[in-house]
């Protein structure tokens, strides 16, 4: 049995947790915010009509399988005793084109008739043999990447891949390039194009592997959580604590001890050393290796930062007819965002893609309201400074989306506003960039590993292997409890 401090409550440092104690460690989770959950954040505003809450991460749950085993390996029995209440939404998301048209995403080969139906045989043909690579993609990124520690390009190389899986992996290519590739409508490209946002990427240079990303999503579905994906962190913290797992909130951690050649435990940000056999730090990998470990060489190699999101969060009154879920209007040109978020000048985008999240969930809404989560891509605070630029921008968004179709401005009870400046206060991310290290290149794939170079010492979370989203950050807390073994 080893004791074991947790850096971070978010789902991967509570996923972990769980896992460790059901393993036979004793487990401490210190958390610098005053609640549990890091990224999957949540906000609530009270108005006259009521309370409306909102989800200001992730929108759209997906493999729950992995989420489910999680569950089940930590003491969750029975389905009756299931923590998540899921919703399986079709569509998945309605995408707005900019010459009008609409497709809604549905999984499996419905979608594909989906597109028949929207924009002709061509397409769906086109689609459909992109989607059989796809498959390919996905079940050796699962085999080989999604489900196993990486921890060099040398352990990346000499995987066993088939041939057919290089082939459909297609190092050295992009997922515009592979796009181009594969579909002639230029919508589904643009719908393509969008996926590699999913780990904070330009199209232009994610790695084409990035397309087990829509693969996941389209072929299994995507569910929402009743009273909102927070409920996540609400679960894991309660397996927690039916483990035993300490969790102090309102704990900032300063430093990493050391001692001799390993981690031995942390120092709070009042000065008490805590000790302890293993470190696991929940933490953007950049905020590991600049703050709480420096290692100037490692650090710089994590400079590249993700792209982040500038979010309004709307009480609206009345009901909107057209809006599914999840909406996005995408602008004429795509391009032009990716260079206002990762050029030489970054800047806000001003004609961004439009992604709104509407649920129709008593909930989370007051009764004839609507709790509107309205996310645009963003450049990372420091390359734009946003504690500045946010009323302006925050105007401006409202104005894309009534020349889209949608004017609520006469509509609104209030409107509050999270950039990435905010993001990065509350989760300490650098940049407040929501992935960490921008997925850029063949290095793309190759996320800080989970096991640090100092022994003793395991990263977890959305910045490090195997990548961003819930169930990638819950495959890599069994990644590291796999790693640091049984009590």
């Amino acid at each position: 049995m080893a004791t074991v401090i947790v850096i971070g409550a978010g789902v991967g440092g509570l996923a972990a947790a769980a896992r460790l104690a059901a393993a036979g460690h004793r487990v401490t989770v210190f958390e610098q915010a005053a609640t549990v959950g890091g990224k999957l954040g949540r906000h609530e505003r009270e108005t006259d009509a009521g309370t409306f809450r909102f989800d200001t991460g992730p929108s759209l749950f997906t493999l729950p399988q992995v989420a489910a085993e999680l569950f089940a390996s930590t003491g969750v029995r029975h389905p009756e005793q299931a923590p998540l209440d899921l919703v399986p939404l079709n569509p998945i998301v309605r995408h707005h084109f900019p010459d009008g048209s609409t497709l809604d995403s549905t999984a499996g080969e419905a979608f594909a008739e989906r597109i028949a139906a929207a924009f002709g045989a061509e397409a769906a043909a086109d689609w459909r043999r992109l989607w059989r690579r796809a498959g390919r993609v996905w079940a050796a990124s699962w085999r080989h990447v999604l489900t196993a520690p990486v921890d060099s390009p040398l352990r990346m190389a000499g995987l066993a891949w088939r041939l057919g899986d290089l082939a459909a992996i297609a190092p050295g290519r992009s997922l515009r390039a592979l796009g181009r590739t594969h579909l002639r409508d230029p919508r589904l490209r643009m719908l393509l194009d969008r996926y590699a946002t999913y780990t904070g990427a330009d199209p232009r240079r994610a790695p084409a592997a990035l397309l087990a990303i829509p693969y996941a999503e389209l072929e299994f579905g995507g569910w929402y959580l009743r009273g909102g994906l927070g409920t996540l962190a609400d679960a894991l913290l309660a397996r927690c604590e039916a483990l035993g797992v300490r969790v102090h909130t309102g704990a900032p951690v300063r430093s990493i001890a050391v001692s001799g050649s390993r981690a031995a435990g942390v120092v709070l940000a009042d000065g008490a050393r805590v000790p302890a056999d293993v470190v696991v730090a929940n933490a953007d990998a950049l905020h590991v290796y600049r703050d709480l470990l420096p290692s100037p060489r490692r650090a710089r190699r994590l400079s590249a930062r993700s792209l982040g999101g500038f979010v309004l969060l709307l009480g609206v009154r009345g009901r909107t007819a057209g809006l599914a879920h999840h909406t996005v209007f995408f602008p004429r040109d795509y391009d032009a965002e990716f260079d206002a978020v990762f050029g030489t000048a970054p800047s806000p985008v001003a004609d961004p893609a439009v992604f709104v999240t509407v649920a129709d969930d008593p909930l989370v809404r007051p009764p004839g309201h609507e709790a509107w989560f309205v996310l645009v891509n963003a450049a990372p605070q420091g390359a734009v400074d946003w504690r500045s630029a946010a009323p302006a921008y925050a105007d401006r968004v409202l104005e894309v989306l009534a020349a889209r179709g949608h004017d609520v401005r006469d509509r609104l009870l209030f409107r509050d506003v999270l950039t990435p400046a905010d993001l990065e206060t509350a989760t300490r991310s650098p940049g407040g960039a929501i992935y960490g290290t921008a997925s850029h290149g063949l290095g793309g794939l190759l996320r800080p590993p989970n096991r640090a170079p100092l022994p003793g010492l395991f990263l977890v979370g959305g910045s490090v292997h195997p990548g961003g989203g819930l169930p990638l950050v819950m495959l890599s807390a069994k990644i590291v409890a796999d790693l640091i073994g049984a009590g």
